[in-house]
């Protein structure tokens, strides 16, 4: 089974003391969290060790194995900490500076080549994400991946004179909510939403 020592973890946490840290739902009969990836819902079963995509009116679809590393990973390191409220890079996370790089390096590059071009079309699917508008580049939002797990996408735009580019920016809570290697796969679970997104609105 795909992640079996997560769910191992998970197995010996108190349900309700999770949902706490994590900041989602612990509900009985049987036992399951209920918690939001991207702002869409899943069930995390602990019975069957089932974690599944839920969409009013259409059946349930298992998750993918990132969403099942983002949401298992989570669920066992969340705290229940305020936002900082101040961004970084990903290399200033604790461990980040050798972590994110080479082969771990973020997923950014995809977003300058799908909206720097267009950074208007990031502004235009955030309302699927849920996302708030910010101030940065030329086209800039901040969404929740995992309840206590902003991120926050800018695009600058290809001119004659500069390729387009982007960043992916993280509180500096962040590695307290995931460990690294969760943390670049919710990175890459937003960005291939994001390019799907605004794939299906053009």
């Amino acid at each position: 089974m795909a992640h079996e020592g997560l769910w191992e973890q998970l197995d010996k946490l108190d349900g309700t003391e999770t949902a706490q840290r994590a900041k989602c739902q612990f509900r009985s009969n049987p036992e399951r969290y209920v918690i939001t990836l991207l702002n869409a819902e899943y069930t995390v079963s602990l019975s069957d060790r089932q974690i599944s995509f839920v969409q009013p009116g259409s059946p349930q679809r298992p998750a993918e194995f990132l969403e099942q590393l983002c949401t298992l990973a989570y669920l066992i390191n969340a705290q229940d900490l305020p936002l900082s409220s101040k961004l970084v890079r990903a290399q200033a996370l604790p461990g980040g500076q050798f972590f994110f790089r080479g082969l771990h390096s973020l997923p950014t590059e995809k977003l300058a080549e799908a909206f720097g071009d267009c950074p208007e079309a990031l502004h235009r699917i955030s309302v699927q994400f849920d996302a708030k508008r910010c101030e940065y580049g030329d086209a800039s939002i901040e969404l929740c991946v995992l309840p206590r797990v902003p991120l926050t996408i800018v695009i600058w735009r290809r001119c004659e004179e500069f390729e387009a580019r982007a960043s992916i920016l993280f509180d500096e809570t962040a590695a307290a909510q995931l460990p690294l290697d969760a943390l670049l796969a919710a990175a890459n679970l937003t960005v291939e939403a994001l390019i799907k997104a605004a794939a299906g609105s053009s």
